[in-house]
């Protein structure tokens, strides 16, 4: 079984982009994987049902991949904000069960986390507790912005800290031209004041909406080391 738990370090990275390019790409290989998401805030109303953004796009661009939730919530706020917005409160064991039923039937699930890992979920339920209850291991998904550097530096010195199992960091919406010097040394700096590798580059993509999910995946096997991602040799990338 591989598992994978993605989340981000600041919001509006694209994460989902990575996610469902990296559940695609699986499936393209021939592994049956499935995309999880515990919470989905921000869910919207179509024909009378909510739906969750982020699975939506996953399904987007690939519609054979199956997709899970545990809770589906209106308010864009934090889960726990959120879920007391609608008089709900989210429930731990819950989502454990979930997980765990859903893994059964999988040779692959990648996890879909919400906006880095001290989101809270409930009180004494953070998204870094779900992570470790599972000893999932994460990579952080971030964007290349000056402003970004030393929250990544701190947010993963501080989930090593914590004990949390990091394969690595994915550099999303990298834009070759006109790159501040600070982003240019991002992955240097990263790899230098942590005890973490960079795993991969993705470039600038104008509407990620309309992306062609044959690009994407072409994408992620050029910019991306999948094998490292996964922890995992895959035969069909050296036949």
């Amino acid at each position: 079984m591989l598992e994978l738990f993605v989340t981000e370090i600041e919001p509006d990275s694209d994460k989902i982009y990575i996610t469902a390019g990296l559940a695609a790409t699986m499936q393209g290989l021939g592994y049956y994987t499935t995309v999880y998401k515990p919470v989905q805030t921000g869910a919207v109303e179509n024909n009378g049902y909510l739906q969750s953004p982020d699975l939506v796009f996953v399904k987007l661009i690939d519609t054979y991949i199956q997709t899970y939730f545990s809770y589906l919530l209106k308010s864009k706020s934090t889960p726990f904000v959120a879920a007391a917005e609608e008089n709900l409160l989210i429930d731990k064991e819950l989502i454990l069960r979930d997980y765990e039923s859903i893994m059964k039937s999988y040779e692959c699930i990648i996890t879909d986390g919400t906006s880095g890992i001290n989101t809270p979920f409930a009180p004494n339920f953070s998204e870094k507790d779900f992570i470790k209850e599972l000893n999932l291991p994460v990579v952080f998904i971030i964007k290349p912005t000056a402003s970004a550097v030393t929250s990544t530096l701190m947010t993963i010195n501080h989930a090593q800290i914590e004990g949390l199992n990091i394969r690595g960091v994915i550099i999303n919406d990298y834009k070759e031209q006109d790159c501040p010097a600070e982003v240019k040394t991002m992955p240097n700096l990263i790899e230098t004041y942590t005890d973490t590798c960079v795993l991969g580059r993705f470039n600038h993509v104008d509407n990620i909406q309309n992306v062609n999910p044959n690009d994407l995946i072409a994408n992620i096997l050029s910019g991306i080391d999948i094998e490292k991602v996964f922890n995992v040799t895959i035969a069909k990338l050296h036949g």
